[in-house]
């Protein structure tokens, strides 16, 4: 399966966007405390209206707790505008747990956090960062392909 984990997502918009990607890949969402949002917040319930209650949607008080609970077999991608390789670059076929971790909108991953496994960017021009929720759109449907091709 794979897992899109949003760390301390601070855009309700954004979460409800990639809420709306994961439903649409079969893909299981995670949202690690804090949020900058209320889930019952009406900007979220508007950016997934009549489909949130769908969404395989899990909250974690903590990255440890998200981390522990998916064991040591998963394979956890940080997608981050510093990473090492180009998304497409990564094995993304991996029979293990794939878990894609995106940091906060104005921040990025912790490094402690990102040493855990290996860092993707997406390649831009003329631009420091794209919208979180395109950036899930980008990775998450490489994903998609490399594990369908």
């Amino acid at each position: 399966m794979i897992h899109i984990v949003l760390y301390q997502p601070e855009i309700p918009h954004n979460t409800g966007a990639a809420g709306r990607l994961c439903l649409a890949t079969g893909a299981r969402l995670h949202l690690i405390k804090p949020l900058g949002f209320s889930l019952e917040d009406k900007y979220l319930k508007r950016s997934g209206l009549d489909y949130w209650h769908e969404v395989d949607v899990h909250v974690w008080e903590s990255w440890e707790e998200l981390h522990a609970a998916a064991g040591e077999g998963a394979c956890f991608k940080f997608v981050e505008v510093q990473g090492a390789l180009t998304y497409w670059q990564a094995d993304l076929h991996t029979e293990a747990e794939l878990y894609l971790v995106y940091g906060p909108e104005t921040r990025g991953i912790p490094l402690a956090i990102m040493e855990l496994g290996e860092t993707l960017h997406i390649p831009m021009r003329g631009t420091r960062s794209l919208n979180l929720a395109t950036a899930v759109a980008i990775v998450l449907y490489e994903a998609v392909r490399q594990r369908e091709a």
